[in-house]
């Protein structure tokens, strides 16, 4: 049997527009959030009208659980919070102006290694960390026998989710970045026959036309 996720980045949130880091600060969404939360889930109902089971998982934060609970209505399910799910965390920098973040980054060289290097923050965590548990959330849905499934995640969480399902090795995700804008769609398929996996669509917007 085929599969199929549809990986969904959270609609706008209250840090995106104060100029607040993200990461594990536990902000809400805007009212347009909401809205293209609600946009979300009526073209996930539509495209996935006649789907003989449907499960639906995403980050225990409250952008992504406020993001996903109109998608779990629409589908007839219970949306399963994780943790593994969460966007990265900044740790001290979580909720402080942006221009604070900025100025006391420390960069990650262009070679050697990526995946351990500490950005000068503390507690937050290295790119081998989040993506870790990443890789471990995205092994757990795509091993369950559902055959479409519905991750709510971060932003940045999509890239890991999407180098996870592709089977990239872990060592070399340190130079890669698939962008997501917030409310957007990604699909992710696996076939039935070949077993290949597939990035189908990255970042669609299309059912966030007009909802402003």
């Amino acid at each position: 049997m085929s599969k199929d996720i549809y990986l969904v980045a959270h609609g706008e949130a209250q840090h995106h527009v104060q100029g607040l880091v993200g990461g594990w600060y536990d902000s809400e969404l805007t009212e347009l959030g909401h809205r293209q939360a609600q946009a979300i889930a009526e073209r996930l109902a539509e495209r996935l009208a006649g789907a003989p089971s449907v499960g639906v998982y995403a980050s225990d934060l409250r952008r992504t659980a406020q993001t996903a609970a109109p998608i779990a209505r629409a589908l007839g399910v219970e949306a399963v919070h994780w943790r593994d799910l969460r966007e990265r965390s900044y740790g001290e920098a979580g909720g402080k102006p942006d221009a604070w973040l900025e100025a006391r980054t420390v960069a990650a060289p262009k070679d050697g290694n990526r995946l351990d290097h500490r950005d000068g923050l503390a507690e937050a965590e290295t790119k081998r960390e989040f993506a870790t548990r990443i890789y471990r959330a995205m092994d757990a849905i795509a091993a369950t026998p559902c055959p479409v499934q519905v991750v709510v995640t971060h932003g940045y969480a999509v890239t890991f989710a999407i180098a996870a399902w592709i089977r990239m090795p872990l060592e070399s995700v340190g130079w890669v970045n698939f962008r997501s804008s917030s409310g957007a769609i990604s699909h992710l398929r696996e076939d039935d026959r070949w077993f290949n996996r597939y990035l189908m669509s990255l970042s669609d917007t299309d059912h966030l036309a007009g909802v402003g």
